[in-house]
């Protein structure tokens, strides 16, 4: 299958060390099979950081799983939505050990929802149906790991 990434630069290589933390699935080298998705992202990050917008291409054989740690999350759920939440809120030290992790991608209020929550403002269920993308789900994949990313090949 072939997977996109949206930047203001091509990916000649990947390196996990320039991906930030505090994201939805961790730091990680963030992918989408939908490349309006990723060109979505590519234009968001043009205008936060200048440069150009860029699609990076890479093939990603599903059968190659068999040993990557990996967690998938086929719809928003709670399990979900505790996932993202740990992963996103910057007062925790948390760490998964999953190579892969796919699913859906969270809306951009993420930062707030994290607050309200902390701060019992609202509740798990509320703040899962917060995070629901608004332009309907779409999913990404999150390759943690050397090994998961051993996995990519650019296109």
């Amino acid at each position: 299958m072939l997977l996109y990434h949206g930047s203001n630069m091509i990916i000649d290589e990947i390196d996990l060390a320039k991906s930030r933390p505090y994201k939805d699935f961790g730091k990680a080298f963030y992918l989408s099979a939908d490349e309006e998705q990723a060109r979505e992202m590519a234009k968001f990050k043009v205008l936060t950081g200048g440069g150009s917008t860029e699609i990076t291409v890479f093939e990603f054989d599903e059968l190659s799983l068999d040993d990557l740690k990996v967690q998938r999350f086929e719809e928003y759920t709670e399990e979900w939505a505790e996932f993202v939440y740990n992963n996103r809120d910057e007062r925790q030290d948390f760490q998964h050990d999953y190579d892969l992790v796919y699913g859906p991608i969270a809306n951009d209020t993420v930062g707030v929802q994290i607050r309200d929550l902390r701060e019992r403002k609202i509740s798990l269920a509320e703040f899962l149906k917060n995070l629901h993308y608004y332009k309907g789900i779409t999913f990404q994949y999150a390759f943690c790991t050397p090994l998961a990313i051993s996995k990519l090949k650019k296109v």
